[in-house]
């Protein structure tokens, strides 16, 4: 059972003031921890999407297929196109982002084994009920994500198949908190 992980790193950080993907949290840029928590031996493939050349160069490095984002104004629906079709072969898609700091490579890892289990259900990282991401989409809701536009993401898809929906519990409630301000990064 092949899962493909794509990370989402073209965001602008309107809300945020800049681009948030370079700050540190402990010392590590945000998209570099978001990088190093993938169970890289556990996937089919890693695929960064991003229109930073920064992060395209370090998601080379770390063996990651880097994949340009030309069209990033359009939202994140670019960014998941743009990943899904650098992974259309895999069984499942885990999309992740960049700002949740806290993430583990533990609650990935029981996102998979819970994907393993169930291959044609999403499967949502949450805490205590409270759906978040990341989240693994099985390959028959494909064109259903490539056909988003605009600033959609996957949760439009969600809405349309909530008995797909389950939900697996992260290590610790803080994983699935992220940031939207800099003065997220100091708490």
């Amino acid at each position: 059972m092949g899962v493909a992980a794509i990370l989402l790193a073209s965001g602008y950080g309107r809300r945020y003031g800049s681009n948030k993907l370079l700050d540190t949290w402990e010392g590590v840029p945000l998209y570099r921890r978001a990088l190093e928590v993938l169970p890289l031996d556990r996937l089919d493939r890693a695929v960064v999407v991003s229109q930073y050349g920064e992060v395209l160069a370090e998601a080379g490095r770390l063996g990651c297929l880097p994949v340009l984002n030309c069209h990033p104004w359009e939202g994140i629906s670019a960014s998941i196109r743009l990943g899904l079709l650098a992974a259309k072969d895999a069984d499942g898609a885990l999309f992740a982002v960049c700002d949740q700091p806290r993430l583990t490579t533990e609650s990935i890892l029981r996102l998979l084994d819970s994907f393993e289990k169930s291959p044609e259900a999403i499967h949502a990282l949450s805490w205590q009920g409270r759906r978040g991401n990341p989240v693994v989409f099985p390959r028959a809701l494909y064109p259903e994500l490539l056909a988003l536009t605009g600033d959609t993401g996957g949760s439009a898809v969600l809405r349309r198949h909530p008995e797909r929906l389950r939900l697996v519990e992260a290590a610790s409630p803080g994983e699935l908190e992220d940031v939207d301000r800099p003065e997220d990064l100091a708490h």
